[in-house]
């Protein structure tokens, strides 16, 4: 698949988590458009979603930032998991599409809920595979903003322990959480070195790049290490109103703030 083909996909989901949340009146759109590009390499170029023996995918996928699930359920609907009509029942009290993934949803490998918790389910999948002498990769997306969490670094220490170089987070570091910039409410200052000195193979990449993003995830699997991919982003990418602004960290938007995202975005 060549980039023009991701970057029409990636259009295609921002359209989506627009409608989506629209469509709700609530949700979680900057978060959501921040990782678009993430997600659509590891959905459309990198996971092996085929099963294995036991029925389970040989790739697997655990969102820690869970209340980017606009963007999730968007990736999991191009790929056949979700049908496209039923993501406009977002949030709706007889929809199963929840406001964080529940594992109950075809293709979910894990429910999301309290922030912090994703590595450590990710590494015991990883240790899990390891252990049974299963191939294929666990990835985690995580915010930047519940790193703060002390579990997170935790799981950074199970990680070089048991050595679980079958496990490759990412960092969706667009620098905003719900009350402001990461910078300010708890800086991580050196978030690479820090990582590192806990012996993770760690890589700081453009987030919205596609090639950087392949290449970054080929460097992870070729160190033979635990990894992590810090990806820049910005916060609402993809619509200007909506960029590197805290305040669309969680909330709709009303009609003409829906018809000009999707004009931006080339239309409904």
């Amino acid at each position: 698949m060549n980039i023009r083909e991701l970057e029409i996909i990636a259009n295609n989901l921002r359209k989506d988590v627009i409608s989506m949340i629209y469509h709700a009146k609530s949700g979680h759109p900057g978060g959501s458009l921040s990782c678009i590009e993430i997600l659509t390499v590891l959905y459309h170029v990198v996971m092996d979603l085929s099963e294995d023996s036991k029925g389970n995918r040989i790739d697997r996928f655990i969102l820690s930032k869970g209340h980017a699930a606009p963007a999730y359920y968007s990736v999991l609907s191009s790929k056949g998991f979700i049908p496209h009509e039923d993501l406009v029942t977002l949030r709706k009290v007889t929809s199963y599409l929840e406001g964080h993934p529940s594992n109950k949803i075809n293709g979910v490998d894990c429910s999301s809920g309290s922030l912090g918790q994703g590595l450590s389910i990710a590494n015991g999948i990883g240790l899990s595979k390891k252990i049974s002498n299963e191939s294929g990769y666990v990835y985690c997306l995580l915010g930047d903003g519940e790193i703060e969490e002390g579990q997170f670094y935790e799981a950074l220490m199970t990680m070089n322990k048991y050595d679980i170089s079958n496990v490759i987070f990412f960092i969706d570091n667009n620098n905003l959480q719900i009350d402001g910039k990461v910078s300010e409410i708890k800086p991580h200052l050196d978030l690479k070195n820090k990582i590192e000195s806990f012996g993770i193979y760690t890589q700081v990449i453009d987030g919205h790049d596609f090639n950087e993003i392949i290449s970054s995830i080929d460097y992870a699997k070729n160190s033979k290490k635990p990894s992590c991919i810090i990806a820049n982003t910005i916060k609402g990418k993809g619509v200007s109103f909506m960029e590197n602004q805290a305040a669309w960290h969680g909330k709709s938007l009303n009609e003409e703030q829906y018809m000009q995202a999707m004009k931006e975005l080339g239309g409904i």
